[in-house]
């Protein structure tokens, strides 16, 4: 813990976005998320703790070759991109060069971008997680001082099972999980306006209820939210429009969230 505090100590909370399984929008969510809290006049960094499959430049619109300048030979400047502080190890590695690492070695990885980047004063620091329950989850929970987890989902049940196994291990680090978010909750056709829920409904929040947390905001399956891959993710692209609303929601969410965390902490009176 102390090396991470002394990379760490101008952040005030360090939020995880993840998710039991792939392929349910996690990195997509990661971003907005960000955007949506910088929207909302807060100072983020965002962190992409995918170490075999980094996406954060990729989403951010930033081109293959980006790198952090460094400072005094051992600390990274986190690269700017939409008013965000990053850091991925896309920027330590080309797009074609996939990282052969066991597990401490992707751990090592992390440590280092966590710690040695010079991430200065910032509210919320939002770390996008790789899939899964494994080395680097737990590398960040021994490593730095999590104020809590919000868990990405879709609303069938494989992606649910799944994202009760990363909500049961956040409570087995002791992390508290600050809501769900339910991504491709339904389709909406763009001809007729006709509304179709292709993945089953209500998945998301029946997760929440079952574990005490709240559901944070439901996700259309929507072209636009898919062509921010290409670099402009829909909070940037149309900041008015009605998806970047149901995000900026979901920050308000993470918000109203972490002051909870906040004021559940007794104050220390010395006299």
């Amino acid at each position: 813990m102390a090396e991470a505090a002394a990379g760490l100590q101008d952040v005030r909370h360090i939020v995880a976005v993840a998710s039991g399984k792939g392929g349910v929008g996690k990195s997509t969510t990661a971003v907005n998320l960000a955007l949506a809290l910088v929207a909302e006049g807060r100072s983020v960094g965002l962190l992409d703790a995918d170490i075999y499959g980094p996406s954060i430049a990729l989403l951010l619109g930033l081109p293959d070759g980006t790198q952090p300048k460094v400072l005094n030979g051992n600390t990274f400047v986190p690269v700017a991109a939409h008013n965000l502080k990053t850091m991925s190890m896309a920027y330590l590695a080309s797009a074609s060069t996939p990282m052969v690492w066991r597990g401490p070695m992707a751990g090592g990885a992390l440590i280092q971008m966590l710690t040695q980047t010079n991430w200065g004063e910032l509210d919320v620091l939002v770390v996008d997680m790789p899939p899964g329950t494994g080395d680097i989850q737990l590398t960040l929970a021994q490593k730095a001082r999590v104020s809590g987890a919000v868990i990405v989902t879709t609303p069938q049940d494989i992606a649910l099972l799944d994202a009760r196994k990363g909500i049961e291990m956040f409570n087995k680090v002791r992390i508290p999980v600050l809501g769900v978010v339910e991504n491709m909750s339904l389709h909406v056709c763009t001809q007729c306006g006709h509304a179709e829920p292709i993945f089953d409904t209500g998945g998301g929040a029946k997760v929440a209820a079952e574990y005490g947390t709240v559901l944070l905001g439901s996700l259309p399956l929507d072209r636009r939210i898919r062509e921010g891959d290409a670099g402009r993710p829909i909070v940037a692209a149309d900041p008015d429009g009605e998806l970047a609303g149901r995000y900026r929601e979901i920050a308000r969410g993470v918000l109203r969230a972490l002051a909870g965390l906040d004021a559940s902490v007794p104050e220390i009176v010395i006299e």
